[in-house]
């Protein structure tokens, strides 16, 4: 799923390092790291360095992207700023230990999927969403763009998960829902019912308990 061209991450976090780790699992040459934190510039990890902020991608127009920052919200914002610059190539990232079959799984761009995750049948999964360690994602499910899974996620089968979604780690999701734009699942909450648009649930059986603000176009 990734050419041969060189790897920048863009996010210099510990998500960041945990896809350097990734991408050298697949055997790519990770060039350096993007962000925006003024503190971390110059800095190093493995083999790589902080090459600077991330309007500078355009000076590494000759490599491959991906946006390794755990909030939904955030990493459309950083998308945008990217995208107004130029015409960025993003890289899908699947970790060789995680069980994605090309014939029964649509991957968008700029999306990564981590070790020990399982994605099974007429699975459509958007642009840049992040699906973490240990995740089950069953049949007819369909992710939306933009969407965080965190680790040891399970999701049951006809599931659907809008734009934005933030899923929490451990929390589990019954047959057949559905979470819609900008909602999000507290860690370790079992999702028994649909959520409505920026709302966040917590608990088990997870309840509401409080709205988000909408998300920016």
């Amino acid at each position: 799923m990734v050419m041969s061209k060189q790897l920048v991450i863009v996010g210099f976090s510990g998500f960041g390092k945990e896809v350097y780790w990734l991408a050298s699992r697949l055997g790519l040459r990770v060039r350096g790291f993007l962000d925006d934190n003024t503190d971390v510039q110059g800095q190093t990890f493995g083999a790589a360095e902080v090459l600077g902020k991330v309007s500078e991608w355009v000076n590494y127009s000759d490599c491959q992207f991906v946006i390794a920052v755990g909030n939904p919200r955030v990493r459309h914002v950083i998308y945008k700023k990217m995208i107004s610059l130029g015409a960025p190539v993003f890289a899908c990232l699947v970790d060789p230990s995680a069980i994605v079959q090309a014939a029964d799984v649509q991957l968008g761009p700029g999306s990564i999927v981590c070790a020990g995750t399982i994605c099974t049948v007429d699975v459509v999964i958007g642009s840049h969403v992040i699906i973490n360690l240990n995740c089950t994602v069953g049949h007819e499910v369909v992710i939306g763009d933009f969407v965080t899974v965190a680790p040891m996620v399970a999701i049951s089968g006809n599931v659907t998960i809008a734009a934005h979604v933030e899923i929490g780690t451990g929390s589990s999701i019954r047959q057949g829902l559905s979470l819609e734009t900008g909602s999000m699942l507290g860690m370790g909450s079992v999702l028994t019912k649909d959520i409505k648009e920026n709302m966040v649930f917590l608990g088990n059986p997870a309840r509401a308990y409080k709205m988000l603000s909408a998300v920016e176009a």
